[in-house]
């Protein structure tokens, strides 16, 4: 039998120590003989401990067994049935390999105790918040929900962590906005905080919009309506910018770069709480916000552009992910209006990002891009039964299993390779969403 000794500070209170260890012992020793239908134990061994005649007393029992109780120890132990132990689902095809990295993200990056993942020390909220989206695609996959479920509190612990009610004064410095909101990275006492990025919020409040959707906890969809109220104040009313509108990269006092990333997202979870709230006020930010898209980052190649800068000048470098979440907010816009405009919208776009993103130009671009593209794409295929982002996404991650698996199924990508917390999470996600019902998604 084992058994786990109190902590005791014996230099201070070594009489207190024994005593605590004693009573522990003969606690358990007595519980096994009950178990073992023996008598309970003699009162010498009692008085014994009562007595503390030495601070380091024997643990040794203070008793002997008689023939015919050796006897009946024996026969119980033989006849003991053996513990069930909690079988695994038994798994194949993406869920296994959902299951898989799962682990691997765990043991690998999880910080057990905090809630939090490692990284300087502690990862960003970034990977964070995509730790937090894999944990939650594991738990809608039918077979793997309740080895997920365990999991989704902890997920809320940390991400507690990263929660900054005013993000003003030392040591993090001045910003535009001092709504609650996370910090990009761990927020103070435990971190440095710092600023706040829209985009990590977005991407957060999306995730406890699915987390609401499993466990009905109010307080989660009212963090989601919290970060909503931060990035709707975020909208920039400068009539001087280029392009004027927009929610910015950061809420930096200097920061004036307005991205498709910070926007479309918004626009998404928008129209999640606009369907489970029916406020009009979300519906409307989330038209805002997608038409802003629509006006100012729209290349003529039918693709958006990352962001606009403070001249009105368009970066036009095209991410996936960019091109991803303007599909799902088109998408979601004609379920929320039965306008069939934003659908068209979303196929062209659609139509466009799959003659562009070749298989070469997705495994060049950071793992985290190409998941919210398939993501998003896959959505959209839900509603048009058109099937090419399930196939598309199914041959991206199978080649991560074949040629971007270390051993402990850790995964890296990049140029030098590396191992991240925030491309394990990707894989995990992606199996997970190809195991589950697009439904499932937002």
């Amino acid at each position: 039998m084992h058994i786990t000794m109190p902590p005791c500070e014996q230099r201070r209170r070594p009489t207190r120590c024994a005593s605590a260890r004693t009573a522990l012992v003969l606690a358990a020793l007595a519980m096994a003989m009950l178990a073992l239908g023996l008598d309970a134990l003699p009162a010498a061994a009692s008085r014994g401990a009562a007595r503390e005649r030495s601070p380091y007393p024997a643990l040794r029992p203070a008793f002997t067994l008689t023939r015919s109780q050796l006897a009946r120890a024996r026969a119980a132990a033989a006849h003991k049935p053996a513990k069930k132990t909690k079988k695994k689902p038994r798994l194949t095809g993406n869920p296994a390999r959902a299951l898989l990295a799962y682990e691997a993200m765990q043991t690998r990056y999880y910080l057990r105790g905090s809630g939090l993942y490692a990284g300087e020390p502690f990862s960003y909220l970034w990977p964070f918040s995509q730790a937090m989206a894999a944990t939650i695609s594991l738990a809608n996959v039918p077979q793997l929900a309740k080895i997920a479920a365990k999991d989704l509190s902890s997920r809320m612990v940390g991400l507690n962590e990263y929660l900054d009610t005013d993000n003003s004064g030392e040591p993090e410095g001045t910003y535009t906005s001092q709504l609650p909101a996370f910090d990009g990275t761990v927020a103070p006492p435990s971190g440095p905080g710092g600023p706040k990025y829209y985009d990590d919020n977005d991407w957060v409040g999306i995730e406890l919009i699915r987390l609401y959707k499993l466990t009905h906890n109010a307080s989660v969809l009212g963090s989601a309506e919290g970060i909503m109220a931060f990035e709707m104040a975020g909208w920039s009313t400068n009539p001087a910018l280029g392009c004027p509108g927009g929610i910015p990269f950061s809420n930096t006092v200097e920061n004036n770069q307005r991205n498709t990333v910070t926007n479309a997202p918004a626009a998404e979870l928008a129209l999640q709480l606009y369907g489970l709230t029916h406020n009009a006020e979300y519906l409307q930010f989330a038209l805002k916000a997608y038409t802003w898209v629509r006006t100012c980052l729209l290349l003529p190649s039918g693709l958006y552009g990352d962001h606009v800068g403070r001249q009105g000048v368009v970066e036009p470098a095209t991410w996936s992910y960019n091109q991803g979440t303007m599909i799902g907010a088109g998408a979601m816009l004609y379920q929320a209006t039965g306008n069939s405009e934003y659908l068209y919208q979303a196929r062209q776009t659609a139509a466009a990002s799959l003659a562009y993103f070749t298989p070469e130009r997705l495994g060049a671009e950071n793992p985290f891009f190409p998941a919210v593209y398939f993501r998003n794409l896959m959505y959209l295929d839900s509603i048009t039964h058109d099937p090419p982002g399930r196939k598309l996404a199914q041959s991206y991650v199978d080649n991560a299993w074949q040629n971007l698996r270390l051993s402990g199924n850790v995964f890296v990508a990049g140029s030098p390779a590396s191992a991240q917390l925030l491309y394990q999470a990707v894989v995990v996600q992606l199996y997970a969403m190809l195991s589950s019902s697009p439904s499932t998604y937002f």
